[in-house]
């Protein structure tokens, strides 16, 4: 099996977890400029966007880093006369941080297409993806042009499928896992596989590097999951904690607090399953059942979230965090990524 670190050309086998909303240019650059892989999420990024923030982190570092973007599933529904009721069910949200019910955009994401021509101007070391199997053009023309492709797995069925088309390295992403569950080939809901039950399937399955993720917050982890037959460990929970992150205080403060058994699989913030804390906003739209299809909830939730985000009003934003929060313990970037290579193999 090719050694990640050859593949990726990194000096040690950590990835940072490509956050999408929450990414930033000082996080990655610290994880790419300390020898793991950084990582930046793309989700809603348009073009100009992308080209942005890839001259930010060339001009942030010289060392290799990785961009990350969703693959569309077939179901993602477009701006329609039903934004309206969409809007209307979360006005008390708008209401709470001032704001007017947002009228129907013109499109809820950028085109693949649009994102891609971008990325390959960027040319970033990799490119990971989730929520699928890469179009067999998109890898050929990323490996024809030096770019490794990252595939993102929830179940050994989707990693073999990755693997068969063509896919770099694999990441199996357990349950325990902060965000979006990533799954593809079956719902979400029926795709819950633990990482220490996920990761030496994937392992046994697939001869392509895997990369474990979900509940890896320290030393013990990297320790575990490359006993499990892992090549690289991902880390988001940790590095979301720490001063470089694009998370604000209330955020922080929810990874510190909230315990193992407390987080949520839920809906409620943009349509699709995501884990993450159990706060006002979530319970109440749980409650109220009017969850809008994805992207149209989370573009809509995403309009009074970046201003709770602003103000610091946890109880209105997305809380992403993992089930190893209680384990995320550094406070800079430096700390954890120090902390995590001390579990790396001799």
């Amino acid at each position: 099996m090719t050694d990640l670190r050859d593949l990726l050309g990194i000096r040690h086998p950590i990835v940072l977890a490509p956050f999408g909303g929450l990414s930033s240019v000082p996080l990655t650059a610290a994880v790419s400029a300390a020898g793991g892989l950084g990582s930046y999420g793309l989700y809603g990024y348009d073009g100009k966007r992308i080209r942005e923030t890839a001259a930010a982190l060339r001009a942030a570092t010289d060392a290799p880093f990785a961009l990350n973007i969703w693959l569309p599933t077939g179901d993602e529904v477009a701006p329609t006369t039903a934004h309206d009721a969409y809007a209307m069910a979360l006005r008390p949200y708008f209401d709470a941080v001032g704001l007017e019910l947002p009228p129907r955009p013109e499109r809820y994401l950028p085109s693949l297409d649009e994102q891609l021509d971008a990325i390959w101007d960027a040319a970033p070391a990799a490119l990971s993806v989730v929520f699928g199997v890469p179009p067999r053009a998109l890898v050929d023309e990323a490996q024809r042009r030096g770019i490794r492709v990252i595939g993102t797995a929830t179940t050994v069925a989707e990693a073999r499928a990755l693997e068969a088309g063509g896919a770099d390295a694999i990441v199996a992403t357990g349950a325990e896992a902060a965000g979006h569950r990533v799954s593809f080939l079956r719902p979400a809901e029926e795709s819950l596989v633990g990482l220490f039950a996920l990761l030496p399937q994937v392992a046994d399955a697939v001869s392509v590097p895997v990369i474990a993720a979900g509940g890896v917050a320290d030393r013990r982890g990297v320790a575990a999951a490359f006993a499990l037959g892992a090549a690289g460990v991902q880390v988001g929970t940790s590095f979301l904690a720490t001063a470089e992150s694009a998370a604000n205080d209330a955020h922080r403060a929810a990874i510190r607090t909230t315990s193992a058994d407390a987080s949520v699989l839920t809906r409620a913030m943009s349509g699709r399953l995501a884990r993450g804390a159990r706060n006002r906003v979530v319970a109440e739209i749980e409650a109220s059942d009017a969850i809008a299809p994805f992207p149209a909830q989370n573009w809509l939730t995403g309009r009074f979230r970046a201003v709770a985000g602003e103000r610091g009003i946890g109880e209105l934003q997305s809380l992403w965090l993992g089930q190893s929060a209680p384990l995320a313990r550094g406070e800079t970037a430096r700390e954890v990524f120090a902390e995590l290579a001390a579990g790396l193999p001799a």
